[in-house]
């Protein structure tokens, strides 16, 4: 179908130049990194859209916050600004900034996780996912079912299973589930949103069993926005209007704000009642992992970025275009056919690398087969959401089998242009093209033992 793309709101200011290597070139690089993308260098990626994290343009009004950065160890003007943004959105009576979502994690997980807990979500993205491992307890994902078939066009994909969250309370024991959490928009699910509907039948389930209720809260604009648009009662409300009621029915969140905050760096963690003795070890833990509480291993800049970056983040024009950009894209890959976790997500186009490539086994990645050759194509680099990612069971260490195959085309924010969504479009279409001559995938010839698709070297299956 025919869509029509959203001009940005806003004007260039600054250019990056980029430049696009030879197939020649391409094929030499991939072979080099051991045919794993996070090992190619950044310069050699025409359009890299390995992660919409921390690769964002900032505004000129965050570039000049850069400037005003108060860079005290303790007690900064730019830590009380952001304190009170963050209060201002999420109505919390506690935050801790933290350089980045994961320290988040690992900061609040030991608090409430140990060996033989376990942590609930409506799915944990796979760093999420490791710090559950780390902290000594196990992972278990409860997404609808719908969401597990990409072609099937839903709202709300990313939705909590509240019978089998309810189901799974009961058979592990309430006493055994050390956390819930909702994870908005559901990033391994495909960034599919969550309802708000959703979001309190999942508190109301944890106020029942005494359970602690926390969000990952990396995409909360993104999601806001498709509860305003899709969710009835709250297309006239503010983005922020939704996000404060969101965050109202949780306990706590954990936030990577190089995302919905814009910023190249920086999160958050938030605990709704200040006097929760939690708190206190919260801090602790900060000192221990990440610094002073009130600078929480980021600069002063940083902290100031984000307290502006944390406003643009819940723009409407902004969230419109944004999500528009995807739109255009996934509307692209429907005239040809391509399957995709559809509807389109927010920050990015999951491709379904296994209808793609139905003749390659989960276990020899067609995620990762699709990602390596839309980069020898056009020099495109994306991120394998998938068994490839999911890695190994923590106890058994065989392969795990993902419910997905994805190769995702995650978008930076106000960073690439209409031509460049071409350009991704083409790629795509063109390797799909020839889908049926790539008979074999990749085998994992060494990995670390957690998160091993960041580090592992891979090679062709001849």
């Amino acid at each position: 179908m025919a869509i029509k793309y959203v001009p940005e709101p806003f004007r260039i200011k600054s250019v990056e130049p980029l430049k696009m290597l030879t197939r020649e070139e391409r094929e030499s690089k991939i072979r080099e990194a051991r045919y794993n993308l996070f090992n190619l260098r950044g310069e050699d990626c025409y359009i890299d859209l390995l992660t919409d994290s921390g690769t964002n343009a900032m505004s000129q009004e965050q570039w000049a916050g850069i400037m005003r950065g108060d860079e005290a160890y303790a007690g900064a003007s730019s830590y009380f600004k952001l304190i009170e943004a963050a209060g201002d959105i999420f109505k919390y009576g506690f935050f801790q900034p933290v350089h980045q979502g994961r320290a988040g994690e690992k900061v609040l997980f030991p608090i409430l996780l140990g060996p033989g807990k376990f942590a609930i979500s409506n799915m944990f993205f796979d760093t999420t996912r490791a710090h559950v491992e780390l902290a000594g307890a196990r992972a278990i994902d409860c997404v609808i079912e719908e969401a597990k078939d990409p072609s099937r066009r839903i709202p709300f994909k990313g939705n909590m299973d509240i019978e089998k969250l309810e189901r799974t309370i009961t058979e592990r024991g309430p006493e055994n589930i050390g956390l819930v959490v909702m994870t908005v928009t559901n990033n391994s699910a495909g960034g599919q949103p969550v309802s708000m509907k959703n979001i309190k039948e999942t508190a109301e389930v944890c106020r029942r069993y005494q359970l602690p209720f926390s969000i990952d809260a990396a995409r909360f604009a993104e999601n806001a926005f498709f509860i305003r648009r899709d969710e009835p009662g709250y297309s006239t409300k503010s983005i922020k209007e939704i996000v404060g009621e969101m965050f109202s029915h949780a306990d706590m969140f954990t936030m990577s704000a190089k995302k919905d905050a814009i910023v190249n760096m920086g999160g958050l963690i938030g605990i709704k009642d200040a006097e929760n003795p939690i708190v206190l070890k919260v801090k602790a833990n900060c000192i221990s992992f990440e610094g002073f509480t009130s600078y929480g291993g980021l600069a002063g800049r940083d902290l100031e970025a984000l307290a502006i970056g944390l406003y643009e983040g819940i723009d409407l024009d902004q969230l419109s275009y944004r999500i528009g950009q995807v739109e255009y894209l996934a509307a692209k890959l429907d005239d040809a056919g391509v399957a995709y976790q559809s509807p389109v997500g927010g920050h990015g186009v999951f491709v379904d690398a296994a209808a793609m490539f139905p003749h390659i086994p989960y276990n020899e990645y067609p995620g990762q087969v699709l990602g390596v050759e839309l980069y020898k194509e056009a020099g495109i680099r994306t991120s394998e959401i998938g068994s490839y990612m999911l890695g190994n069971d923590p106890d058994t260490k065989k392969q795990l089998k993902a419910d997905f195959e994805f190769s995702r085309l995650a978008i930076p924010r106000r960073v690439y242009t209409q031509a460049h969504f071409d350009i991704m479009a083409e790629a795509i279409i063109a390797v799909k093209g020839r889908a049926a001559s790539i008979k074999r995938g990749y085998r994992v010839i060494w990995e670390p033992p957690i998160l091993r698709h960041f580090q592992a070297h891979l090679e062709p299956i001849e």
